[in-house]
């Protein structure tokens, strides 16, 4: 991993978290206990903070920002998709956001809400409580059975599995 401070301000990781070597964390970011940050994550709290809570993962790609002065909160329990672009003011427990998806500034998403790969939340966008949002801009389209809620927690267990068997069994072969 490649962490730098920023004009004072340190990263926080949770030593039960694990941090791919090759993912960049900069200056006002804290990250939880039992996350996942994937290879080629980059986590700039520069302009403004960054808050992972416990068991989220952030899969290989991702880029998380906030807005200058400002915080982006990613609670507990949620899973960032490849390649995902996050910008936005809060993620709340448990919500997905799947491949490629891009959420804009001040956008919040509740809990347990879906943002389907590539889909696109504009800015000051609010995806309410459970429901699943696609497409570009992102819309509302169902909400999320419980069976996707148990098939999304089962992911997220696998990526709590996933932080430890990294720590224990990754080498760097070249």
């Amino acid at each position: 991993m490649s962490g730098y401070s920023f004009e004072g301000k340190i990263p926080r990781i949770d030593e039960k978290a694990y941090v791919h070597p090759d993912a960049v964390i900069i200056g006002d970011v804290v990250i939880g206990e039992e996350c996942f940050i994937g290879a080629g994550a980059i986590i700039r709290g520069d302009y403004g903070s960054i808050k992972i809570g416990p068991r989220s993962a952030v899969e290989e790609g991702c880029v998380i920002h906030a807005p200058p002065d400002e915080s982006c909160e990613i609670g507990s329990d949620v899973t960032l998709g490849h390649g995902a672009i996050i910008h936005c003011a809060r993620i709340e427990d448990f919500a997905e956001i799947d491949i490629g998806a891009i959420l804009g500034f001040h956008a919040v998403i509740e809990e347990h809400a879906v943002i389907g790969a590539g889909a696109v939340v504009p800015q000051d966008r609010i995806i309410p409580k459970g429901k699943v949002a696609v497409g570009n801009p992102a819309r509302v389209i169902k909400t999320s059975t419980e069976q996707n809620k148990a098939i999304y927690e089962w992911i997220k267990k696998l990526y709590v599995e996933l932080c430890y068997r990294y720590k224990k069994g990754a080498e760097k072969l070249w």
